[in-house]
């Protein structure tokens, strides 16, 4: 990818976390390029917004591994992993404005499973590990679990959204919520 394109990416994703209607002149103009050169590495916004999607994917993943790779101890790992969703999904809280908005949704399940197999593997893995060992309930499905913690970071970004819990809480509140969900011994 070219430090154009890049530049252009990383417009995108802030000027559309702020406006989701935002026009593409406004994103060139962010990215400090003009609405041409602007055009010539994205066709149009749908191109644009597919591009910043493949970038969240890229970057939740790495993100997620990193989180999972940072300590052998398991429910610490499943901690790490909430706080690097919430951050993710902070970073493109558009993309999940937009999901919601649209039909046909804007991430099939197919794309996100071809990008996101390998770091849901690892999580579903280890909510099992943590439940035979009796660390968490194992009377909730790691389907259930897994829609708790998705839920936990849809919480947690809409309250960081609305200013109403202090930003540096809302970690500890959401391990806090979620723990105690899956009985956390």
């Amino acid at each position: 990818m070219s430090n154009t394109e890049r530049a252009i990416i990383d417009a995108a994703i802030i000027v559309l976390n702020d406006d989701l209607s935002a026009p593409m002149e406004t994103i060139a103009e962010k990215a400090h390029v003009t609405r041409r050169t602007l055009h010539r590495y994205f066709k149009d916004r749908k191109h644009l917004l597919d591009s910043c999607k493949k970038e969240m994917f890229s970057t939740c993943k790495d993100s997620m591994n990193r989180a999972y790779n940072t300590t052998s101890a398991p429910l610490k790992q499943l901690e790490l992993m909430l706080y690097a969703a919430i951050d993710c999904n902070y970073k493109y809280a558009f993309l999940n404005k937009l999901q919601q908005r649209e039909q046909p949704k804007l991430i099939t399940g197919e794309e996100e499973e071809n990008i996101t197999d390998n770091v849901k593997s690892k999580w579903r893995s280890l909510v099992i590990d943590l439940q035979k060992s009796g660390a968490i309930k194992g009377n909730l499905t790691p389907h259930w679990i897994f829609f708790l913690f998705d839920g936990m970071v849809t919480t947690a970004i809409s309250a960081l959204g609305s200013g109403d819990v202090a930003p540096n809480e809302i970690k500890k509140f959401a391990w806090l919520s979620f723990s105690n969900s899956i009985g956390i011994k």
